[in-house]
Parts: C-alpha cells; structure tokens; sequence
C-alpha cells in the first residue's frame, strides 16, 4: 500500500487495494458456487437414485393392491353365497393364524407397528411379513371376520420397501423416506386416494409430525400405486355428498359437534380393541387356547345376535349411512365386532371398519340435525378415520380425495376437532408422540402411545 509524506493511503494504493480485494471476493464467489453446484449434484444424484428405488417398491405394491383386492372379492363373494355354515371356518383361522405367526412369524405379529418402528428406528422387517398378512388377511375375509384392508396394505408395502432399502444398503435418512413412500403406495394402492396416501406416509409414524423429507417421495409412491392398481382393474368406490351447507356459525358448530361426536367414538374403538386383547391375554395363558375362545366367542356373538351383515368389510354400511338409512345400533355392532376380530388375533386393518362406522354414525346425525346424511356421513367417514389414527393432514386430503374440495373447510373443522378429542390414544400403539396435543399433555412428548397407555391406565378409554 503506498502512503504519502504525511503517511496518508494515496488514490492509487487506495485503487490497487481495492482491485485485489474485489478479486479475492471474485474466488470466494466462484469457490461458493462451485461448491453449491457440487452439493447440489450430490443431492441430485442422490434423490434420483432414491426415486428410481421408489418407483421399484411402488409398481409391486401396485400389482400387490391389486392381487389382494381380487382376492377379498372372491373370498366375500363366496362368503355370501354360501352364508353361516361359512363362519364355522372362524375357530380355524384363528388358531391358525396364531400357530403361523408365534411359530413363524417371529415379529411379523406386530403388524403395523413393526413398520412404523422400522421406519423411525431401522428395525428390521421379516421378509415373511407380506405373505403371512396377505394370506391370514384373505382368510380372515373368508370365515367372517370383521376386519379392514390397509393393515395387510401397509404391512405389504413396508416389507417391500424394507427389503429393497436392505439390499441396496441405504442409509438411515433413506432408509426412512423410502419406507414411508412405501406406506404411501400401499394406501394409495388400496383405497384409490393418492393425495391421502402421500400425506399419510408422512404422517402414519408420529403423533404431532408430518416427515416433510419424504414427502415428493410419498407423492410419487401414492400416485404410481394408485394407478398401477387401477390400471390392473381394481375398482374404485365414489360417494356423492347430496347437498353441502353454506358456511354459517350454525353449521361451524355442527361441524364441530361432529368432531366432538367422531373423536369419542374413535377412543371407543380403539380402546375396545385393546381390552379384548388384553382381556384374554391376561386370562388364557396358551396361546392356541385363547385364539380359539376368541375366534369362538366371535362365532358365537355372530349367531346369537344375527349380526352376520356386520362380517368382513361391510361395505353396505357406508351407502346406508349416505342415504340416511342407519342407526347408532349400526355402529356400535360394526364397532363390536371388529374389536372382537381384531382383538381376538385376526389379521386385517381397522380404516375398512372405520370408515363404515363413521358413515353410520353420521349419516344418523345428519337425519337428527336436520342436514342432509350423506354430509355428516361423509364427515364420520373421514372424521372418525382421522380421529382414530392421530392423521389430522391425511384426513384432510382423503375427503378431498373421495369428495372433492367442495366441502374442505368443513372437513378442516372435522379433522383437527376429532384429532383433539381423541387424545394420546389410537390403533397404532408404535406411534412417536413429537408434539403433545394439548399443553397439559406435555409430559408425553417423546414417548409412544403405548407408554402413554401404560402410564395412564384408564380402563377401555
């Protein structure tokens, strides 16, 4: 730097000074961006290679929607035709199912909760997971029982993506976002309501957390699944909801009643099926014994009360609900015996039954209120789905998914209210509570709902 006399920067030095600061400057720039470019390669190569291992769990699982659907159609279809003497097949399923899966199933048993572990801690999956659930699941359908769908889905679509992460050797953050865009596949597969699955994906492992990671994973699982499916020829059921209320504090607080109504029963339900399972746990101490009381009293409940229309999906029970035609009767039978199914060992899901349920029961509320049924029932479907799951974005987009977004604010409403209510419960005990949803719940934080069970023990609910 030049200085004069009088020890002054002269307008030269000054000028030189800043000509090589501003190259300096020049090379960090470059040196920034050059590392910015390469990072984002990185990040390209590697979200490609990840998405083209999305797509190789998603298209099977599709095929696996499809093949598992076709099945429950034949086996219901032979179950109708053939009526009662059908059901005396439930004794055997049921012991069989609880001889395969404590003799070889090691974990698989867990169902759903083992792939929520595997996806949040990296647990491993058994590869036998997919088969055992698919065929106990059919069999399930066959004899009776009162069961869903999506559990079968999800415990297919995990094992598949946990297979898959295994072999290519992902690590930990990939390993989570491609089991839960195979959770995405399995939904969207099964029910035909891609936005649904994508959310639910993200939102199925915690309570309080959507997995924003994974989310274009999630999106892409969903929707190749649910076309994979569909183009396969699986069909797709549509509701009409007759006429949608203007929004008005009066149909706000009906909404919100709803929600209210929706969250209760979801506690109901899942607390059921946690007492009928802890029930003969703690009072048949051998296994094959207690499937077999199980799956008898199940019988039994079925031909004393004449319930046999509650069996399997009991599809009727949503378009009876949507014309108004049900009672709360419907639901607490509907309710009962998939607890006494579920409860009792039988594989199968809990959404099928849910959305039943919830239908039936708004459907009643709608004739009560004075608003048309197919509304309300629309809101029981996805109201008491979300409730019971601890899903509140999922629920959301599932209504819009089968309903359009006409009715959205008040599926809104429904969804956030029911999630409220509802509590650390839910049919999935594995679930990791991020955010506790309400203050004084605070102390949850971190833990799982089954913990939070334990820790409060309160009886059904």
């Amino acid at each position: 730097m030049e200085e004069n006399e009088s020890g002054k920067v002269t307008r030269a030095g000054a000028s030189r000074l800043g000509d090589a600061l501003n190259i300096e400057g020049m090379r960090l720039q470059e040196r920034i961006f050059r590392m910015d470019a390469e990072r984002g390669l990185r990040n390209l190569r590697d979200s490609t290679r990840l998405m083209l291992l999305v797509l190789l769990v998603s298209v099977p699982m599709g095929v696996a929607a499809w093949a598992f659907l076709a099945a429950l159609d034949a086996v219901t279809a032979l179950r109708e035709t053939y009526g009662w003497p059908v059901f005396l097949l439930l004794p055997v399923v049921g012991v069989f199912t609880a001889w395969l899966y404590r003799v070889h199933g090691k974990d698989a048993a867990r169902g759903n909760n083992l792939v929520i572990d595997c996806a949040v801690t990296g647990r491993d999956i058994p590869r036998r997971m997919a088969p055992f659930t698919f065929v106990c699941s059919v069999a399930t359908h066959l004899a009776g029982g009162s069961a869903g769908r999506e559990g079968t889905a999800v415990q297919i679509g995990g094992t598949i993506a946990d297979a898959v992460s295994r072999a290519f050797k992902l690590k930990e953050y990939d390993h989570r976002d491609l089991m839960m865009a195979g959770i995405s596949a399995a939904f969207g597969g099964v029910f035909g309501t891609p936005l649904a699955g994508a959310f639910f994906g993200m939102e199925m492992c915690y309570v309080g957390k959507l997995h924003y990671a994974a989310g274009i994973y999630c999106l892409v699982a969903s929707f190749v699944g649910d076309t994979v499916a569909t183009l396969l020829g699986t069909p797709r059921e549509a509701y009409l909801i007759g006429r949608i209320p203007e929004i008005a504090p009066a149909t706000i607080a009906l909404a919100v009643g709803a929600g209210i109504a929706f969250g209760v029963a979801a506690r109901l339900f899942s607390g059921a099926i946690r007492f009928v399972r802890h029930f003969y746990a703690a009072h048949i101490t051998r296994y094959l014994q207690a499937a077999l009381a199980g799956a008898v009293v199940l019988l039994a409940t079925y031909a004393v009360f004449g319930l046999w229309r509650y069996a399997g999906l009991s599809s009727w029970l949503v378009e009876a609900g949507f014309a108004g035609e049900t009672t709360p009767v419907d639901a607490a039978c509907k309710l009962v015996m998939t607890a006494l199914t579920l409860g009792a060992g039988f594989q199968g899901g809990e959404v099928t039954p849910l959305f039943g349920i919830g239908a039936a029961l708004g459907g009643w509320l709608g004739g009560v209120c004075g608003v048309a049924p197919s509304f309300m029932a629309a809101l029981g479907m996805v109201g008491l789905f979300g409730s019971a799951l601890n899903v509140p974005i999922t629920t959301i987009m599932l209504g819009i998914d089968l309903f359009g977004g006409h009715a959205a604010p008040y599926f809104v409403i429904v969804s956030f209210v029911g999630y409220l209510i509802a509590g650390h419960r839910g049919v999935y005990p594995a679930q990791r509570i991020v955010t506790p949803k309400w203050r004084s719940l605070g102390e949850d934080a971190g833990d799982t709902v089954e913990q939070v069970i334990e820790r409060h023990r309160d009886g059904v609910v």
